[in-house]
């Protein structure tokens, strides 16, 4: 197996570059030809996975955050490259939903434990989405969250070590100026109108690290999942907030969901939009599945109701 690392150490709470070299030292034990990159600046992380692209690469392991593996994401997109992530972010949503060790009293070197987990272990292939032409792993979100991602960014290191008391704090902050926003949505051939509060739209299950948003979502179905949370005001938004936070959102009333393969939305007043926890813009939005478009490195034991398709063994190490 040929590899590219690419890990960005101001991503998380936490300075990751002193397990850098344990994790190389296992890859290279299990017959990996590693190289690896830091970081600077954005976007370098697109250009470097580009780069194993064009090198012919077998994986590329990224060390970051859920927007250092979304500029990932979008350098392999719809290639043959291999995608496997080690949890050095502070939502780390992507690694807890595939089971792999994050940090915690019982895994001080979670990188060091989520690289045993991947390798050896098997692969996939998923699909993705793709939200005013940019991909996302896992999901695109409209308003509420959108929101406290812009008011979220940039952080410190200080600032990231309060983990999901951050999100907390910014939700509810936010919540208190949202009014709800009339908007119109195509899933398909199917048009809703709501004033909407929050819309997320889904190729997973969780959303947030703690949250099964989108219980019955699977990652190579060819379909998005949608929650569309409804309401005017502030109570409206904390209801929403609180909702989502402990997972009751299922028994509000003026949360809906739908599942499709595109979906357009357009409002009367622009909505932010984030995908993967990255700002991007304003709405309109024109968002779209992306079939079986990334191979992904799993470990060996993960949850079966992420997946439709059986696991067909794809091999040790990745190798399909």
């Amino acid at each position: 197996m040929q590899c590219k690392l690419i890990f960005n150490p101001t991503s998380g709470p936490w300075d990751v570059r002193h397990e850098v070299p344990t994790v190389l030292n296992h890859l290279e034990r299990h017959g990996w030809e590693t190289t690896a990159h830091e970081t600077e600046r954005s976007g370098e992380a697109t250009s470097l996975a580009r780069q194993a692209r064009e090198e012919g690469l077998d994986a590329v392991l990224v060390i970051g955050g859920d927007g250092t593996i979304n500029e990932v994401v979008n350098g392999l997109a719809e290639s043959n490259v291999a995608l496997g992530v080690l949890p050095g972010g502070t939502g780390n949503v992507w690694a807890k939903e595939l089971g792999l060790p994050t940090r915690s009293p019982l895994h001080l070197l979670p990188l060091v434990d989520s690289v045993k987990a991947l390798v050896p272990g098997s692969r996939r292939r998923i699909d993705l989405g793709r939200a005013n032409g940019r991909y996302f792993l896992q999901w695109a979100g409209l308003g509420l969250d959108a929101e406290v991602t812009y008011a979220m960014e940039p952080r410190s290191r200080r600032q990231r070590r309060l983990g999901a008391l951050g999100y907390i704090v910014a939700g509810l902050t936010v919540a208190s100026n949202m009014v709800g926003t009339r908007t119109r949505i195509w899933i398909d051939d199917e048009r809703i109108y709501r004033r909407s509060i929050l819309v997320v739209i889904s190729n997973s299950q969780l959303y947030g690290g703690k949250v099964r948003i989108a219980t019955d979502a699977r990652m190579d179905d060819g379909l998005l999942d949608v929650s569309i949370f409804a309401g005017t005001g502030f109570g409206s938004a904390l209801r929403t907030a609180l909702g989502v936070i402990t997972g009751l959102h299922v028994r509000d009333p003026r949360h809906s969901f739908y599942r499709g393969r595109t979906i357009h939305v357009e409002a009367d007043s622009p909505m932010a939009i984030h995908v993967d926890g990255e700002p991007l813009g304003t709405t309109p939005l024109e968002c779209e599945v992306v079939p079986r478009a990334l191979t992904v490195l799993i470990p060996r034991h993960v949850r079966a109701d992420l997946f439709q398709a059986e696991d067909t063994g794809n091999g040790r190490d990745g190798r399909s």
